[in-house]
């Protein structure tokens, strides 16, 4: 058991936090304001090589592994909500592909994906469907060596922007498939962004699919299998969403501890009170709880991968379980933040008030957190 950090994840860590230092935090006002990711800050991760940490070198990777992962994504989103949500997002659609794909998918994907040349997506809801993958309408037909998709997606993160897309989609048999489909090829398109709450920045949008003509060769994992292919990407997923809320987690505390230190009271400061001293207690506490269980999945995950997926169940749970606990941690968080801050707490020229719109997005994204203690107690209860 080590709880130290290697000599490349420290340098990693550091050069992430240097760069959004220096690069994002600046503008997170800017990109929550207009809902857009400047395009520059993509190319500056790319130029770190951070799009495919994840993966090995053969697919354009650096093999640093998914606790690498996990701890860049906590820098980036400790700056911006919404560049994390992209680039999470991206890593969903790329381990999809991993995960499951050919060697012919994989060297045809993942090297631009893996430069951030490209911006991989995943498209499983759909107005009606909520959670349950037994309500997808949309259609895959086949029709010589193609398949013709139809149908509609709601709330796809990144899907107006070049590169693979996963679309899970009925075909002829009945059963759920996944499919990678090109985006922007014939007869896809898109909506305008939805008005997220928070999360601005990372794009929310609806995928519209008629006649989409997608290569045979395409289907990405067995034909019918598609639920396989979602429960396994959604639980590495976890990971992200974790992650993402664990930088804001700890960008909220130490927002309170600073504000705490400077906020003049008569002969002092507000740090002196002592329910001031308690919600910072409090944040702290949360704070350390949600990064060793994100840390602990991230590794899991370089661990089930090793082991070829002999013990999926356990780290299905393991997903479910850190997920629902890390993003009500980052809740309450981020309530005992607005709550230091004041009425300053809900002006929307600070930053806390950024976090609590983010924050509460976290228990709905993902699998509601309901869902989550119901997997968790299933393996449970029948182990």
């Amino acid at each position: 058991m080590n709880f130290e950090l290697s000599k490349e994840q420290e340098l990693i860590q550091k050069a992430v936090k240097e760069y959004a230092e220096k690069a994002i935090i600046p503008i997170y006002q800017q990109i929550d304001q207009n809902n857009k990711v400047p395009p520059e800050i993509f190319r500056g991760l790319a130029d770190l090589d951070l799009f495919g940490l994840q993966y090995p070198e053969e697919y354009g990777g650096t093999g640093a592994g998914y606790s690498c992962y996990s701890l860049v994504l906590e820098q980036i989103s400790r700056a911006s909500s919404g560049v994390a949500m992209t680039y999470a997002i991206h890593s969903l659609g790329t381990s999809a592909i991993f995960l499951f794909g050919t060697p012919e998918q994989k060297t045809r994907y993942m090297p631009s994906a893996c430069k951030g040349q490209t911006i991989s997506s995943f498209a499983f809801t759909e107005p009606s469907t909520g959670s349950d993958p037994k309500q997808i309408t949309t259609t895959a037909v086949r029709n010589g060596d193609h398949y013709i998709v139809n149908g509609t997606k709601r709330f796809i993160s990144a899907a107006d922007l070049d590169g693979p897309i996963v679309i899970f989609a009925r075909d002829d048999s009945g059963e759920i498939s996944s499919f990678i489909v090109d985006k922007n090829c014939p007869g896809y398109s898109v909506s305008e962004p939805w008005h997220k709450l928070g999360y601005r920045g990372g794009n929310l949008l609806d995928v519209y699919l008629k006649n989409v003509r997608v290569p045979a060769e395409n289907i990405l994992g067995p034909q019918g299998q598609g639920f396989t292919v979602l429960r396994a990407a959604i639980s590495f997923g976890k990971i992200a969403i974790c992650s993402c809320i664990l930088g804001e987690m700890q960008a909220a505390l130490e927002l309170s501890i600073n504000y705490a230190r400077e906020k003049a009271h008569r002969n002092g400061t507000i740090g002196k009170f002592p329910t001031v001293q308690l919600a910072i207690a409090k944040m702290a506490e949360k704070t350390e709880a949600a990064r060793w269980l994100c840390y602990r999945l991230a590794y899991l995950a370089e661990k089930i991968i090793d082991e070829k997926f002999q013990d999926f169940v356990a780290f299905a749970k393991e997903a479910a379980l850190t997920k629902a606990f890390v993003t009500e941690a980052g809740v309450d968080v981020s309530r005992l933040a607005v709550g230091v801050h004041g009425s300053y707490g809900l002006m929307e020229d600070y930053k806390v008030s950024m976090i609590y719109r983010d924050m509460i997005i976290g228990e709905q994204i993902e699998g509601v957190n309901d869902m989550q203690r119901l997997i968790t107690a299933g393996v449970l209860l029948n182990s």
